[in-house]
């Protein structure tokens, strides 16, 4: 049996999920938290104009564009996009027009330059 699931994730489903803050104009539906030296994975909601600061991945990071379009400073992820981020690599990360991603963290990231208010 797994040990949770989420429906109709690429159809939509994700619209009945909550969320919670994650980052200003970025919010998380845990699907399953870190816990020890467990991944964690979540749903990440990004609404337009939203970014994430320069990070550095402390382990590999894959990501699943639901919808919308996710970007970073090596391109743009349309709906249907697989990113793997290895250990070790950075970038800062944005969607325009708003996304939904599904990801996995080996580890949480490390979060190299704050946003200026």
């Amino acid at each position: 049996m797994p040990e949770t699931t989420r429906e109709r994730l690429t159809s939509g489903g994700w619209k009945e999920l909550e969320f919670s803050p994650f980052r200003d104009a970025v919010t998380i539906h845990w699907i399953r938290p870190f816990e020890g030296d467990q991944p964690g994975v979540a749903l990440l909601k990004y609404e337009p104009g939203a970014s994430v600061p320069r990070h550095r991945h402390e382990g590999l990071e894959t990501i699943l564009v639901l919808d919308g379009v996710q970007s970073d400073e090596t391109g743009d992820y349309i709906s249907g996009s697989y990113i793997v981020n290895a250990p070790g690599s950075e970038h800062s990360v944005w969607s325009d027009t708003g996304c939904m991603v599904l990801i996995q963290w080996d580890r949480p990231v490390k979060i190299l330059e704050e946003e200026i208010a």
